[in-house]
């Protein structure tokens, strides 16, 4: 059974937020070419996704020289457990799709947070003599980003998101960008349509 993961990365809705609008233009329209597909739809902002800090780099630490886990702190413990389910369930899935906006020319941080739980030496990526290869082989990414103003997907966000699925081995990664609305807001509304027209035309074939 097919299974598509939805990562949204904005704390706004589709009501507010163009990136999240467009790209429930996507997953309508997925869902009526895809009837039969498991979709989770997870927005970084409602989850609890710890970053790395002390308590992870310690706890792994332990781990790693053989301690057990039950030794760790409640906290540690909390926070190994919640962090391997987010790498578990980027695994468990075929296709990804990641939304989020262009702030600062970069990425939200709860977004970085969420590629660091998926990049995991071992699991996603490993070290090799020839440098550090990818793990992950068959899913396919659609990466959809809103852009105030036009960066064509030259700017360094939308440049991070595909290093790094490039990085742990998708190679099948597209890119959709709702961009201009700020620098032409006269042009807005235009811009946004004609992104959820090509959101709803990926829909049917992603």
């Amino acid at each position: 059974m097919t299974k598509l993961l939805v990562v949204r990365a904005h704390p706004l809705t589709g009501r507010k937020s163009r990136s999240m609008q467009v790209t429930d233009a996507f997953l309508t329209s997925y869902r009526l070419s895809n009837p039969t597909h498991v979709i989770e739809d997870i927005n970084v902002y409602n989850q609890y996704l710890p970053e790395i800090d002390k308590d992870l780099l310690e706890a792994w630490s332990i781990l790693q020289n053989g301690g057990r886990f039950y030794t760790l702190s409640e906290q540690q413990q909390r926070k190994v457990t919640v962090f391997d389910s987010f790498t578990d369930s980027f695994l468990d899935h075929d296709k990804i799709v990641i939304t989020n906006p262009l702030w600062n020319l970069s990425i939200p941080t709860k977004l970085k947070a969420w590629f660091d739980a998926i990049t995991v030496a071992g699991k996603t990526f490993q070290y090799t003599d020839h440098g550090s290869v990818g793990m992950i082989e068959g899913k396919k990414a659609l990466h959809i980003q809103a852009n105030g103003g036009v960066y064509g997907g030259k700017d360094p966000a939308s440049q991070y998101v595909k290093m790094m699925l490039n990085f742990l081995g998708i190679e099948d990664c597209e890119q959709l960008f709702v961009e201009g609305m700020n620098h032409h807001p006269e042009q807005a509304e235009e811009i946004v349509e004609k992104a959820m027209e090509k959101a709803t035309a990926l829909g049917k074939v992603f």
